[in-house]
C-alpha cells in the first residue's frame, strides 16, 4: 500500500458527478481550492492544516458553500480549526461548540459536522450568532 501526499486538485474537475470525498492527511490548508462539485455531499478534511488564522477559514467555508451547494456532512476533525480538548489542552466542549456554530452559519445545509449530528437548536443558535462564534486564540 502506497500513501500519496495530495498536492493538487487540479484533476478533481473531471469528476463532476463526485458525491464524497475523502482528503484526510494531506496537508490541506486553508487555501483549499475545490472545483465545482454540485453533487459532493461528503467530505472528509480531518487531520490537514485547515486554521483559523486572519479570516481564512471563513473564506474556505465559503468557498465550500459555493463549489458543493449539496455538502451534507463536513468532517474537519485533527485540524486546528477544529477546537478539540484531546488534541489541544487549552480547547474544551465551549470552544468546540462555537465552531459548529460558526461552521453551521456558513454551511447551512449540514446535517452531519464532524462526527456528530446537527441539531435543530443548533442550526437555530447558528443562524442568529454564528457569525460571531469564530474561535480565535489571543495574542
Amino acid at each position: 500500500v502506497a500513501f500519496v501526499v495530495c498536492r493538487s486538485l487540479e484533476g478533481l474537475k473531471t469528476f463532476s458527478y463526485l458525491e464524497e470525498l475523502i482528503l484526510d492527511n494531506n496537508l490541506l490548508g486553508n487555501d483549499l481550492l475545490l472545483p465545482k462539485l454540485p453533487r459532493l455531499h461528503t467530505l472528509t478534511l480531518n487531520k490537514n492544516q485547515i486554521s483559523f488564522q486572519r479570516n481564512t477559514c471563513k473564506i474556505l467555508l465559503d468557498h465550500l458553500a459555493e463549489v458543493a451547494p449539496s455538502l451534507q456532512y463536513l468532517s474537519l476533525l485533527g485540524n486546528m480549526a477544529c477546537p478539540n480538548e484531546l488534541v489541544c489542552k487549552e480547547k474544551d466542549e465551549d470552544d468546540y461548540q462555537r465552531y459548529r456554530y460558526f461552521v453551521l452559519h456558513k454551511l447551512t445545509n449540514l446535517k452531519f459536522l464532524d462526527t456528530r449530528k446537527v441539531t435543530r437548536r443548533e442550526r437555530e443558535e447558528a443562524l442568529v450568532r454564528g457569525a460571531f462564534m469564530k474561535v480565535v486564540k489571543p495574542k
